[in-house]
């Protein structure tokens, strides 16, 4: 499925990781078939860190943990987001 990874989580039972690169995103059932619940981001153990911004600063944080997102890093994030909402709009990704 494009490189994307399919993995359940104990903490999200009614959701279906999906996952690229050390990127994660959860879907669920919606209206028009899977959707995204949440954010997408950076998987840290086994949950979502999102990406956010504080003190001028861009970090993937969860819980107490936080990693500075590098530019790689964010262009990464963006095409996992990119290529993941193609596919569920079932257009090819390559």
């Amino acid at each position: 499925m494009a490189g994307f990874e399919l993995e359940t989580f104990e903490r999200f039972p009614k959701a279906i990781g999906v996952l690229r690169a050390g990127y994660v995103a959860f879907l669920v059932p919606g209206p028009e078939g899977l959707q995204i619940l949440g954010n997408v981001g950076r998987r840290m153990g086994e949950s979502l860190g999102p990406l956010v911004e504080r003190n001028g600063r861009k970090l993937f944080i969860h819980k107490q943990e936080e990693l500075e997102a590098t530019e790689e890093m964010i262009a990464a994030l963006e095409q996992f987001r990119s290529d993941l909402k193609r596919l569920l709009r079932g257009e090819d990704v390559q």
